[in-house]
């Protein structure tokens, strides 16, 4: 594992990409497996460098999904270890990452379990007389985040495959193509782990290069159900649910309604905040998941002709009507 060094200041490599492995989709329920990392400038060149793998205190799952052998996970230390570490290669540099919900979601949760832990056992060492306090550190604190899946979005790029060398290979960059192979397979875990990262780092300035790409700022976001760091808005808009019946699903002759549910997937060209907000507006109801209360999916793919996934693929096959964030924010209008 490769420590960061001081060697490097926050002003020289204010950026710094990162990447994960987990035992799951959930922060909530899942566990980080590994962490790789590196600190850059605008000019891309590398700063510091970091990789750990974390024993996440039970099954991490079969090898092909991470690359490692469960005596790798038993030798390593918990997350606890590192974090003091983390924090001072993250805070006040800009976190770029890919699928931030989920990437940030986890460090956020790992942070939590480590502090709490730390609290309790520093509560029993008082208990018993002890003075000596622990210290694992904090949840990381960087001054913004940048998520290159949710940037290539924004720019109307809605790929089936979401892994960072799949978006680079649609938006033309070059990569490896990331399914699973032999020789792949033959491969370190921090070997890929650092392509991975480092393509993050491409993307990103492919990305910014394109147009704008949008930070998210830390305080702004908070955990949903499943451990997910999204937009406050987001999570109070799924947890102030309207006290309106549910007229049922939505059909073009009978328009939106009071009390209709509505799902809004990620695979949209606009930031998800402004289809929800519009939809509060109109007195709808939002949830992250689909069920048989749905009454809309709101997602670009199929308006863009790409294949449906998640939420959008599932809504179709229950016939729920799945509308474009245009078509949804034209329907809106015609409320009014």
């Amino acid at each position: 594992m490769a420590q960061p060094s001081t060697d490097n200041p926050v002003e020289a490599y204010p950026f710094v990409a990162l990447t994960i492995q987990a035992t799951g989709i959930h922060p909530s329920t899942g566990r980080l497996l590994t962490l790789d990392a590196v600190t850059f400038n605008d000019e891309g060149a590398i700063g510091e460098e970091f990789h750990c793998v974390f024993n996440p205190g039970g099954d991490a799952g079969p090898r092909h999904n991470h690359g490692l052998e469960p005596s790798d996970f038993a030798q390593a230390p918990r997350f606890a270890r590192h974090l003091k570490a983390l924090d001072r290669l993250v805070d006040k540099r800009t976190l770029v990452l890919h699928d931030a919900p989920l990437a940030w979601g986890f460090i956020v949760s790992e942070a939590r379990r480590a502090m709490t832990a730390a609290a309790r056992a520093n509560r029993s060492r008082a208990e018993r007389g002890g003075k000596r306090r622990r210290r694992v550190g904090h949840i990381p604190r960087p001054c913004g985040i940048v998520d290159t899946l949710a940037a290539a979005r924004r720019h109307g790029v809605i790929p089936l495959d979401t892994r960072p060398a799949a978006l680079a290979r649609a938006l033309g960059l070059p990569a490896d193509d990331p399914t699973a192979s032999v020789q792949r397979a033959a491969r370190t875990e921090e070997e890929t782990s650092r392509e991975r990262t480092l393509m993050v780092l491409s993307l990103f300035f492919a990305l910014r290069a394109a147009g704008p790409v949008a930070q998210l700022a830390p305080d702004d976001l908070a955990a949903d159900r499943f451990g997910l760091q999204r937009s406050a808005l987001r999570v109070d808009a799924e947890n102030d649910a309207q006290g309106t019946p549910n007229p049922g699903v939505y059909t073009p002759d009978r328009g939106l309604a009071p009390g209709m549910e509505i799902v809004v997937t990620d695979d949209i060209a606009v930031d998800p905040d402004e289809v929800i907000a519009l939809a509060l507006d109109a007195g709808l109801n939002y949830s992250e998941k689909l069920t048989r209360q749905t009454s809309l999916v709101v997602s670009d793919a199929v308006a863009q002709g790409a294949a449906l996934r998640g939420k959008a693929m599932h809504a179709a096959r229950k016939q729920i009507p799945v509308l474009s964030a245009d078509q949804f924010q034209r329907a809106v209008a015609r409320t009014g």
